[in-house]
């Protein structure tokens, strides 16, 4: 920025950044299905704000609010995202009924996996029931599966994309999809899937494969709708925890990672949109790999997990490699520190990454219930003014 005035529209902006040039400030972000906010964290800020409007949830399962244009401009975001829907005649509805003396909140997705929230603790969905937790590989080929290419899910999607893109400033990027690792335990159930790794491998490649053709024909028209509109398209398993990777790195490379490097070929032949890779944890040991698949963001770059320090992944990957994310220790600053402290963590943070371009800045995944406002303020204040460029080539 040149004196503190903007000189790029956000969408220049974020295409500049992931294109690992500088723009005149580091994009901001906000609003996506690992970027976003909590409800009850969303009500703490419009109260610090002063603004009041009905809080809208964009996320049932992690009761994500939709933020408001106000608070989006508010926060200088760059970034507008669109969504596409479930089949048509499909209506996950949220359904109330009690269990040992609680009330429960269920909701049924079309893969048939069952989320629940207690009414006397309504934070987020849990998965209660898992369809296939018994089922045998004979089993998958009766299975229901959803249809990836049902119509009804992108009824509309490319006249609000165009919107965007023509009555707007704002770079477009698709809601979370892709997801076909994850699913998988879902269906099956996170103990028994880790136990189907060992004990049954081709089981995990039976599940995989379907949940992989489900999104071969979700893209297919997703993209014949708007792949020439969008400018980042989400997708996303997560393969790490705290501590390194939640499976062994050798069944990812032959089960896992050419299925991904598939889907992620199969977008790429269609749009010029950029793809980001969601995967939480230390996930510095699948950098190559996902590069390798054609992977151009990581998000959300857990800085607090084992080997993620910002200066160091900047220098290793920072040339071949958007990151997005990684603004503030979120487990222990955020919620917990004072707004200064929060103000010069983000500094230091952004510091690291922003050289060059190659950062889009956001919270580390999404802001949680109990994190205090003037944090979050905070937080997005030091984005801006530290991510000021001081000359844009």
């Amino acid at each position: 920025m040149a004196n503190g005035t903007e000189i790029m529209t956000s969408r220049e902006r974020l295409l500049k950044a992931l294109n690992h040039q500088q723009p005149d400030r580091v994009p901001i972000d906000l609003g996506g299905n690992q970027t976003g906010i909590h409800r009850v964290a969303y009500q703490a800020l419009l109260a610090h704000l002063g603004i009041q409007e009905d809080v809208a949830i964009m996320d049932a399962v992690q009761q994500l609010a939709q933020p408001s244009e106000a608070v989006l401009q508010r926060l200088r975001v760059d970034t507008r995202y669109i969504h596409a829907g479930a089949a048509e005649g499909f209506a996950g509805e949220i359904v109330t009924r009690q269990r040992n003396g609680r009330a429960w909140h269920d909701l049924t997705d079309e893969f048939g996996v069952t989320w629940s929230m207690p009414d006397d603790a309504p934070l987020y969905m849990d998965i209660t029931h898992h369809p296939l937790a018994d089922a045998s590989i004979e089993d998958l080929r009766d299975y229901p599966f959803p249809k990836g290419n049902d119509p009804g899910r992108f009824a509309g999607l490319r006249d609000r994309a165009l919107q965007l893109r023509r009555e707007t400033p704002y770079a477009v990027v698709s809601g979370i999809s892709g997801v076909v690792y994850e699913i998988c335990w879902y269906l099956r159930g996170l103990e028994r899937w880790f136990m189907d790794m060992i004990e049954q491998p081709e089981f995990c490649e039976a599940l995989i494969d379907q949940t992989l053709q489900f999104w071969l024909d979700w893209f297919d028209l997703f993209l014949t709708e708007v792949g020439d509109v969008v400018d980042v398209i989400m997708i996303g398993d997560d393969l790490a925890g705290q501590g390194g990777p939640l499976f062994q790195p050798d069944f990812y490379r032959r089960v896992i990672k050419p299925r991904h490097k598939q889907l992620v070929q199969a977008i790429k032949l269609r749009t010029q949109a950029k793809i980001w890779y969601h995967t939480c944890g230390a996930c510095q040991v699948y950098i190559p790999e996902l590069l390798d698949n054609g992977i151009d963001i990581l998000n959300p770059v857990q800085i607090s997990a084992a080997d993620m320090n910002p200066a160091e992944l900047k220098a290793r990957f920072g040339d071949r490699l958007v990151f997005w994310g990684g603004g503030i220790d979120a487990q222990h600053v955020l919620p917990l520190a004072d707004p200064e402290t929060v103000r010069q963590h983000v500094r230091r943070n952004v510091e690291a990454f922003k050289p060059g371009g190659g950062y889009v800045f956001n919270n580390v995944h999404n802001i949680q219930a109990g994190v205090p406002a003037e944090n979050i303020v905070a937080m997005y204040d030091a984005a801006y003014e530290f991510g000021a460029y001081e000359s844009t080539p």
